[in-house]
């Protein structure tokens, strides 16, 4: 059995689109990054890599390639699948929290864990999504971000 634990932030900004776990978001502002900004699933990439040994989300998908200008993070969980895979790794259990203030995602938390599954190929009951606010506290508390922590169980088939 391996573990591996992924965190992300980003600022939030006016101009751009909410993706929380591949959902778009009704909001009045989005996250400002390279790609889509998907805090969640770049927390959950990272966590997958980390379990398998890899290095982080921004070795294998750097902001300095254009390739990966607003990819959407739906893609970057594909192509991280890819990786673990190669790695003989199957995916137990994947746990996130989502750290903001506004706005609640209680309400995606079911399409959220759908485009998971989907891409990961795993069963809906293997995910857990949780939200919290940061109590007022730093960027996060007064809703300048948001951020996601994530950690992943992966367990190495055996080689033949």
């Amino acid at each position: 059995m391996r573990y591996g634990l992924g965190y992300d932030i980003h600022r939030l900004v006016k101009g751009r689109k909410l993706f929380l776990g591949g959902v778009q978001i009704p909001f009045q502002k989005g996250l400002l990054g390279h790609s889509d900004a998907d805090v969640l699933l770049h927390a959950v990439c990272d966590a997958m890599l980390g379990a398998a040994g890899e290095r982080d989300i921004g070795y294998h998908f750097p902001d300095t390639d254009d390739a990966y200008k607003n990819i959407s993070s739906l893609e970057l969980l594909r192509q991280t699948w890819r990786i673990i895979k190669k790695e003989k790794c199957r995916i137990v259990n994947i746990d996130v929290v989502v750290l903001a203030e506004e706005p609640k995602i209680g309400k995606y938390v079911e399409q959220i864990k759908n485009n998971i599954a989907t891409v990961l190929k795993i069963s809906k009951s293997c995910i857990g999504i949780k939200a919290t606010t940061n109590e007022g506290v730093g960027l996060i508390g007064k809703g300048q971000a948001i951020a996601a922590m994530a950690i992943v169980s992966l367990v190495k088939l055996a080689s033949k």
